[in-house]
């Protein structure tokens, strides 16, 4: 079965020609190889590019493992390559494209991909997979010529493409437990499910952080990676978690080793970091911050599948959506003056789950599992009735299957719709 992957092939097919080394990254098995190997290359045969002009390698395979000497891969790849020696444009039917599976097997292969930016018909995707190259800072490798293409795990709309058997609730509720890594997606047995992810988890995930920062033992890092998995949606800082340690764990580790292992975390992508900003204040507030899980079926791995309450795990869902749609995503905090029962004045502090810019649009979301009635509408809405600029004010509903705007003028929003369709251009 293939699985379209529309939004990060798009994001592929727009960056061709732009003179940079294409460096797809991501967590491990969340198809960055087939974004490649499979879906761009089928791409090029589409528009009419020769078979031969698509140099592909697996370096993995054992049958390319003389490839792995630097030397041997640039010789490889000059041999099949026709240089363009022309000025002006290049034509079409000039251009190779050189695309390069496992690259990290190679040594000094930012040396070999470098020699590659000044000739002027070869384009040149590479991918890989080692804890170097999962980590935000290979980019810094290619001396400002690199371009990131950060491919995620499934979204929800691609989920429910590779199974158009299923209803659109019962596709939701696999997807909030099992997450959108694709052979968790085509895996049937529940059973299978819960035992890769737990496995990828701790066999793979955890030994890529270890072997990258050259950490002897895994218990601390096990051990947070369980607190902010249980704490997603909450907001906390290094403080707050070198206390839970301390009173819950019953574990000394300081606040500065705890920033540095969420660095870490973050910095391998299996997490992701959402900063304070204060709206009318138009500035960001160092601490506390929120953590999201970028895959929700690793994150429920990592707790046996106990805490899988809707509320946080839509949360987490809308961000990791908004982001895919390449929006900044900030948690929102809006302060006002108000009165107290005595008629004194106080300061109020409250909260917008996401405060979502892109260029120049920005948008003001809330996610909210159900609406039953007016009371929870109007705390839901609370914040967002402060906030008196222009931009778009929504409400993610997962109870609701109709969109619309209330008398208060905020965007009613049915998940299902958002998920499918994104947010309003309306």
């Amino acid at each position: 079965m293939e699985i379209k992957r529309d939004i990060h092939l798009r994001r592929l097919i727009k960056s061709k020609h732009n003179g940079m080394i294409k460096v797809v990254t991501g967590i491990r098995r969340c198809g960055k190889s087939y974004l490649l190997m499979n879906l761009f290359r089928q791409h090029l045969l589409d528009e009419g590019v020769s078979e031969h002009h698509i140099i592909m390698l697996d370096l993995e395979d054992r049958r390319n493992k003389k490839l792995r000497n630097p030397d041997a891969l640039l010789e490889w790849i000059d041999s099949q390559i026709e240089e363009h020696k022309g000025t002006g444009v290049v034509p079409r039917e000039a251009w190779y494209y050189v695309i390069l599976d496992e690259i990290q097997l190679v040594a000094e292969f930012e040396d070999v991909l470098n020699s590659y930016l000044k000739i002027r018909n070869v384009d040149v995707y590479v991918t890989g997979s080692n804890s170097r190259f999962l980590s935000k800072d290979v980019i810094t490798e290619f001396r400002g010529r690199g371009h990131e293409i950060h491919v995620t795990p499934l979204s929800m709309y691609e989920y429910v493409g590779a199974h158009p058997e299923l209803a659109f609730e019962e596709a939701l509720n696999q997807y909030m437990t099992y997450g959108g890594l694709p052979r968790v997606c085509l895996e049937t047995d529940i059973r299978e499910k819960e035992a890769y992810l737990k496995g990828l988890f701790e066999k793979t995930y955890l030994t890529d952080i270890q072997e990258r920062y050259h950490i002897k033992g895994s218990d601390v890092m096990s051990e947070l990676i369980d607190v902010i998995a249980s704490g997603i949606g909450g907001l906390t800082n290094p403080m707050k978690i070198e206390n839970t340690f301390k009173t819950v764990k019953g574990i000394g580790v300081g606040k500065n080793t705890i920033k540095q292992y969420l660095e870490m975390l973050e910095d391998s992508f299996l997490v992701r970091k959402a900063v304070r900003y204060d709206v009318k204040g138009r500035k960001y507030i160092a601490t506390p911050q929120k953590y999201y899980f970028e895959d929700l079926g690793l994150r429920n791995a990592r707790i046996g599948f106990r805490q899988v309450e809707m509320t946080h795990l839509m949360e987490n869902m809308v961000y990791n959506e908004l982001c895919l749609h390449g929006y900044t995503v900030d948690v929102g905090v809006v302060e006002y003056n108000t009165k107290d029962v005595e008629g004194a004045s106080q300061r109020v502090q409250m909260e917008v789950d996401f405060v979502c810019n892109r260029g120049p649009e920005r948008i003001y979301v809330q996610s909210a599992y159900a609406l039953p009635d007016r009371e929870k509408m109007e705390q839901e809405q609370a914040s967002l009735l402060h906030i008196k600029d222009g931009f778009k004010k929504v409400i993610i509903v997962a109870d609701r299957y109709l969109s619309g705007y209330n008398n208060d003028g905020i965007r009613i929003l049915s998940l299902k719709h958002f998920l499918m369709e994104g947010l309003p251009a309306d």
